[in-house]
């Protein structure tokens, strides 16, 4: 059984290092960027996630009894940084974006200045919490926008790497825009609404498609989604207009029907129109099955009589784009710039800071500049906030519906170019005067 906490998810590199620092009695105040290399296929932007969970595992961070007992156990840490390790707390100041804004490629979502083994020990768990959570905030973000209005469901947590991927997925999606999920743990955790149909298994266990429709909804009457496509999907339709005529003599009512399989246009065509004829224009018609933002976009376009879409595999796994390249790289160090000059892995030194312009309501391009510039005069709103000091957050958790609503208002001020479910165009991003020429001046002191 796992009894450990997540701080003893780091990379042992980061301790070990952290034993050279502590022996050799460096304590710089060092800062670390987090920010995302490029893009993967078909995006161009970034939904800044996780951001409210990195912060609460800096607050809380530190090694229990159990975690110093491992460390002892499997690393060849020297014991006395291992005591030094049991009063390890987190003390820095991290300046961070709020959750839920758009953010683009070589941009810090957050950034964290502590003493260096502070900062540097913490890398691993920021970096796992924010990509997974951004990378799936995108990749719902696209599908909410195939779907043009129709509400999402995420179906995906049996596919997810892991039950935490699956809650991470979960939370994702719904401060996407899905309209809820079917992982209860998920939902009960943050407030959002439980939805549920039923399986295959459910039909075999009857004798026969009507009598497993009749019993769902005898326990049901309300929340009825009957899953039509076990054998002959369009007899299961038929099935399921009795069973809802019998229904509506008691006062009940099939709410949809779903379809998981099939050629789920032509299908949702013959079904929607098997359901108005019989007098049941108010049954919605869901589909589920494998499909991401480029199936739904066809099936929208299309103009197939779907009303909503179950969301699994695809999107759990972020299938098409099933990584970040994330990185949280050293910037500045005792008030000196710090760089990498590696081929094709540069970085720019200094602490930094984001500026937005916007023109009639769209965002028009972002200035990076360092964290002690003054800002632009035609943007002069910093988008990186001081959210902790002295180790401590400075605000409470937002609610998730603010974060929602925050995802929402950002996604509406994008330009539609950039928005493009395939082959979308750069955003635009300048970097300041003076962080062009700290690059130089570091490339020249390597030379």
């Amino acid at each position: 059984m796992n009894q450990y906490r997540k701080e003893l998810s780091v990379d042992l590199y980061e301790l070990t290092m952290s034993e050279v620092f502590w022996r050799q009695g460096l304590d710089s105040s060092a800062t670390f960027s987090l920010f995302f290399r490029g893009y993967p296929k078909d995006r161009a932007y970034y939904i800044a996630s996780g951001i409210d969970d990195a912060l609460d595992f800096l607050q809380d961070f530190h090694f229990s009894a159990d975690e110093i007992r491992a460390i002892r156990d499997v690393t060849p840490l020297a014991d006395e940084f291992i005591d030094f390790l049991t009063d390890l707390r987190f003390s820095g100041t991290v300046r961070a974006v709020p959750e839920g804004t758009i953010v683009f490629a070589d941009e810090p979502l957050l950034e964290v200045t502590a003493p260096i083994i502070e900062a540097q020990i913490v890398e691993t768990m920021l970096l796992n919490i924010i990509t997974t959570a951004s990378l799936l905030a995108i990749k719902a973000a696209r599908i909410v926008q195939a779907a043009d209005g129709r509400p999402v469901v995420d179906f995906g947590s049996r596919r997810t790497h892991g039950e935490d991927a699956a809650i991470a997925a979960a939370r994702a999606g719904y401060i996407s825009g899905f309209a809820g999920t079917s992982n209860v743990k998920a939902a009960a955790l943050y407030s959002i609404s439980a939805y549920g149909t039923m399986a295959h298994s459910f039909i075999q266990a009857f004798d026969d498609e009507a009598t497993a429709f009749a019993n769902y909804i005898d326990e049901f009457p309300e929340t009825t989604t009957l899953l039509v496509d076990t054998y002959d999907t369009l007899e299961g339709v038929r099935n399921a207009i009795r069973v809802a005529e019998q229904a509506r003599s008691r006062g009940s009512a099939v709410n949809a029907i779903r379809l998981d399989s099939g050629d789920l246009g032509e299908l949702a065509r013959a079904a929607r129109a098997l359901l108005d004829e019989a007098g049941f224009p108010q049954i919605r018609i869901m589909a589920s099955g494998g499909l991401d933002e480029h199936s739904i976009s066809r099936l929208v376009d299309s103009g197939a009589p779907i009303d909503a879409f179950g969301v699994g595999t695809r999107f759990g796994t972020s299938a098409d784009a099933p990584y970040i390249d994330s990185v949280y790289k050293l910037v500045e160090i005792d008030g000196r710039p710090v760089t990498k000059l590696s081929t094709a892995k540069v970085t720019r030194p200094w602490a930094k800071q984001i500026f937005r312009r916007f023109e009639d309501g769209l965002m028009r391009g972002d200035v990076l500049t360092r964290s002690t510039s003054p800002p632009p005069s035609d943007c002069p709103h910093p988008m990186l906030v001081t959210v902790m000091e002295a180790g401590e957050r400075l605000e409470q958790n937002e609610s998730i519906a603010t974060i929602r609503e925050r995802v929402a208002s950002n996604l509406r001020c994008i330009p539609e170019d950039i928005r493009e479910l395939e082959n979308p165009a750069t955003y635009p991003v300048e970097y300041s005067d003076d962080l062009t020429s700290a690059k130089l001046n570091a490339s020249k002191q390597h030379d």
